[in-house]
């Protein structure tokens, strides 16, 4: 299908150039990375921007770097760098695990984190995986830089907090300094390029505390805090894997879409955070399965 969407391409020199072009044309430019949304979405007729800024060769956008404990992962950085990366898959295994879903090889060479959540689908992999790490997304204009929380990101279905003017620049997360394990279970229709109808993340910690996320269950990626109070302090059990199992269910509101029925969705959000929360333990253990195997329910 071939693009018939009219409008100005730019590739800027440098971050002062591309911010310029975002300050004078705000919501009407988007910014091209890895593309596999907006090429979409133009040849869809579903975006109609008029200027495409193209922001590949911004080198201080490219790579990733681990000082001190937190993680940056540039704007460029793409989901195959992600799973490339030995330090990746060593020190953050969730974030190499949920990579290893996204869509298919092809995709994953060009589709960028930042780039995944600024679609802000509700199925976006990374978005649960992203919030169980408290991550940030640092934005930047020509007023100067913001970091936002990723809890604060999502503000609906494909929308965000970022402002018209505004680019991501990076995402970064802090290395938790406590022992942890954690498990990315992902429903899909099959193994291979698909969308999640369903997405929890879990990170399980050696005091007994818990992070859990979401993703496709809802209007947009989540926390689920009442999931995690009650999971908080206990050791897990079949009695309390039942009661959270229960208390998932207050926190998802999923649809039925041609993709999956609503009721096939929750009954599935049960059986994730059941088998996340226990390979996470396992793993806190040095027991379960390998990071990247059995996450596909």
């Amino acid at each position: 299908m071939p693009i018939t969407t009219e409008f100005e391409y730019v590739k800027p020199r440098d971050m002062d150039e591309a911010l310029h072009v975002f300050s004078l044309y705000r919501e009407k430019a988007r910014a091209l990375a890895g593309g596999t949304d907006l090429v979409v979405h133009l040849k869809e007729n579903l975006a109609r921007p008029e200027v495409v800024v193209d922001i590949k060769a911004l080198q201080e956008l490219a790579g990733f770097t681990l000082k001190g404990g937190i993680l940056r992962l540039g704007a460029l950085v793409t989901f195959s760098d992600l799973i490339d990366s030995p330090v990746i898959k060593a020190k953050f295994p969730l974030l190499w695990e949920a990579s290893l879903t996204v869509a298919s090889t092809g995709v994953r060479n060009r589709a960028t984190v930042a780039g995944n959540i600024c679609s802000a689908v509700p199925s976006a992999d990374s978005a649960p995986v992203l919030a169980v790490y408290d991550a940030e997304v640092l934005a930047r204009s020509i007023r100067g830089e913001r970091r936002v929380p990723i809890a604060d990101w999502f503000t609906g279905p494909k929308k965000t907090a970022l402002q018209p003017d505004e680019i991501v620049t990076a995402v970064e997360m802090r290395l938790p300094a406590k022992k942890h394990a954690g498990c990315y279970m992902k429903l899909s229709r099959y193994e291979g390029e698909d969308l999640a109808q369903g997405g929890i993340a879990v990170l399980a910690f050696s005091d007994n505390t818990y992070r859990v996320a979401a993703c496709a269950l809802g209007p947009k990626p989540a926390r689920c805090p009442r999931t995690e109070a009650l999971l908080a302090g206990n050791k897990l059990g079949e009695k309390l894997l039942a009661r959270a199992r229960e208390t998932i269910l207050q926190e998802v509101s999923p649809i039925s879409d041609i993709r999956s029925s609503k009721e096939y969705r929750l009954h599935m959000t049960q059986v994730m955070l059941g088998r996340a929360l226990e390979k996470a333990v396992a793993r806190l253990f040095g027991k379960g399965p390998k990071y990247g195997t059995e996450n596909i329910a």
